[in-house]
């Protein structure tokens, strides 16, 4: 009995500004009467291609990073590819409290991706990777906070219940 999720930082709306604020300036600098001529431009070669283009590649790369989450009866394992290569691994001992809450991403954690939580909790770690205000709350018996977003949030909360019934696990909350 095994919960997996895999999800993505889509942010499809941030193409969108991107090419608002390209654009624009580069129409300016190209058809301003004092601006470079076609032959300055091609003397240039790729920079002005390169600053047009880099934005958007910068973008796909970042929308392409995917969190795994794997919730089983031995604990939880999670990897954030490419900035953790080998998935981390939490016991269910090691963990006081698992519970889903809700909370609020731009309030409590400054926005999406990989967040501390503001007001100087940096104790408190998040993985808000959707726009959903719910999602799966750890507390460590260190202190420590993790909550991690998820797509499928009654499928999760329906895991953890039988989970905690089926394995006893006092944790869960």
């Amino acid at each position: 009995m095994e919960f997996e999720e895999k999800q993505g930082l889509k942010i499809w709306w941030l193409y969108l500004v991107t090419g608002v604020t390209i654009f624009p300036t580069l129409a300016i600098l190209i058809f301003q009467k004092n601006g470079p001529s076609l032959a300055e431009l091609q003397k240039m070669y790729f920079a002005p291609l390169l600053a047009v283009f880099l934005p958007f590649l910068v973008i796909f790369i970042v929308q392409q990073n995917k969190l795994t989450l794997k919730i089983n009866a031995q604990g939880l394992s999670y990897r954030y590819f490419p900035f953790h290569f080998k998935p981390s691994h939490f016991h269910w001992m090691s963990i006081e409290k698992a519970y889903i809450r809700k909370f609020d991403a731009f309030s409590e954690y400054g926005g999406y991706g990989i967040k501390m939580r503001l007001w100087f909790k940096f104790r408190d770690k998040a993985f808000i990777l959707n726009d959903k205000n719910r999602g799966l709350q750890l507390e460590f018996k260190n202190g420590r906070k993790l909550l991690f977003t998820s797509n499928k949030i009654e499928e999760l909360e329906m895991f953890l219940i039988n989970l905690k019934t089926r394995y006893n696990i006092q944790a869960i909350q």
